[in-house]
């Protein structure tokens, strides 16, 4: 009778702890996708505006958002990295040590910001040649660019500190100050791309104008946020100056291989943009289309990665191995349906969407060609990248994903795309499959990683004793 009541109580307790990570991960993946998807909508929103005003306001655009999305992609490996640890002492109910490894994680963001924004203020053209020979679309990009490249040590300060929330199950904040930003961005959008009220129409400047604008207001609410509202961390100035060394060698040893990571990807997607730039730009136009809805399409996928990590990082921290591993499990298959979801929804979207955009018939047909790709390789997305960095990252285990990315991306698909454009000459559709096959080839090696349960490292034992908690 007692082994049965014991069997009845164990039983219930799972069910408890099922309904417990059911009802975590979905919303921390529902408001994640949402603060993604508004991140993605201010691209979206130059690129639809820019598209009713002209074509090649849209490109200039587009190519110049891709030395932006470098910035954001490194950006986010730095607050992923220190998300990381900071989700695991969260499983601790640690506070302490999560503010001096943000505060660590906010200098190196800022430091990346200004040289970034630095080169993209006083050498624009420069940059954007290296992803197109299209002089008029440089001329555009050039604009956009060095209107918007100042903003960048904002912009980067904002992300690592959503990020910072994100870790302690507050993704709300970063979903709220996204909003904002999406609303004051599409407001100013139409003002001045078009010259509404009075303003002058200023094309690509006035996107770039009106988004700068946006940064600029989102972090000052993330400032206000910090000093009225917050009540979980209770930050203060002073934290930025609190890392300790053993702080800083237990981040870089975690977040740099994902700020590397971050940096190849980022990187790589500028040579992928490159190589189809310099196939045309009917080739330029249609990426910028098809790249932009499949990000917005596929932010459920990037938000579930998200919900993984500090999901993993939060169970290896409070030392729950076995729950570490059901989780994992589950995991697995929540990231296959979100892939088939998404991919579906692509495909039924594409139509309605591609009608929107004031384009040629040739840049609207191969842009409905890339969408279908992608919407069989968003499935491979969804597994293998939720799997590498959501799981296995948040487990500590964050160099694979490197060097996973680094023979992939750089070893093979690069090269191949690079051949299949300039050597073989073959047509844009081609070389667009030949860059996102890893996307699925990808999916047998994160299978094969994550089920091993090699990964699984508590990061919060690597540091001294902590010091007495902030009341």
């Amino acid at each position: 009778m007692l082994d049965a009541d014991i069997r009845q109580a164990n039983h219930s307790a799972g069910a408890g702890i099922d309904r417990a990570f059911y009802r975590s991960f979905l919303r921390l993946t529902a408001t994640i996708a949402l603060q993604n998807l508004i991140l993605f909508g201010v691209n979206l929103c130059d690129n639809i505006m820019l598209g009713g005003f002209s074509e090649l306001a849209m490109s200039g655009a587009a190519v110049a958002i891709q030395y932006q999305f470098l910035l954001l992609q490194t950006v986010a490996g730095v607050g992923t990295g220190a998300a990381v640890i900071a989700s695991q002492h969260w499983g601790k109910h640690e506070t302490a040590p999560i503010r001096r490894i943000f505060s660590a994680a906010l200098w190196l963001g800022l430091g990346i910001g200004c040289v970034m924004g630095a080169l993209g203020y006083f050498f624009p053209e420069r940059l954007l040649r290296l992803l197109t020979n299209e002089t008029l679309v440089i001329e555009q990009g050039a604009v956009y660019l060095r209107t918007l490249a100042p903003t960048y040590p904002v912009f980067a300060l904002t992300s690592v500190g959503i990020a910072m929330f994100r870790s302690v199950e507050s993704p709300q904040v970063g979903f709220y100050l996204s909003l904002a930003a999406l609303g004051l961005d599409a407001v100013l959008n139409y003002i001045l791309i078009f010259g509404k009220l009075g303003f002058p129409a200023l094309g690509v400047r006035g996107a770039a104008i009106a988004t700068a604008i946006s940064y600029l207001v989102q972090f000052g609410l993330l400032l206000l946020f910090l000093r009225f509202w917050d009540k979980k961390l209770h930050v203060r100035l002073g934290d930025l100056f609190r890392a300790t060394r053993r702080d800083w060698a237990v981040f870089t040893r975690t977040a740099l291989p994902l700020v590397g990571s971050a940096l190849s990807w980022g990187l790589a997607m500028n040579v992928q943009s490159a190589i189809l730039g310099r196939m045309g730009a009917t080739s330029i136009a249609a990426n910028s289309i098809a790249t932009t809805l499949f990000q917005v399409i596929s932010v459920i996928t990037y938000a579930s990665a998200g919900a993984a990590n500090v999901i993993i990082g939060k169970a290896v921290g409070a030392g729950d191995i076995p729950r570490v591993k059901r989780y994992t499990k589950r995991l697995q298959l929540l990231f296959l349906a979100i892939g088939a979801a998404s991919g579906l929804l692509l495909f039924l979207a594409r139509g309605a969407i591609l009608s929107v955009y004031r384009v040629s018939p040739e840049t609207q047909a191969l842009a409905r060609q890339f969408l279908l790709v992608l919407c069989v390789t968003v499935v491979g997305t969804s597994y293998q990248m939720a799997t590498l960095t959501g799981i296995v990252s948040g487990g500590g285990s964050t160099h694979f994903v490197l060097c996973n990315d680094l023979i992939f991306m750089w070893g093979i698909v690069l090269p191949l795309s690079a051949l299949s454009a300039f050597v073989w000459h073959f047509s844009p559709l081609v070389t667009f499959v030949v860059l996102k096959s890893d996307q699925i080839t990808k999916c047998a090696v994160a299978a094969v990683k994550v089920n091993r349960f090699r990964w699984i490292r508590d990061l919060t034992k690597r540091g001294v004793p902590e010091p007495q908690e902030r009341s």
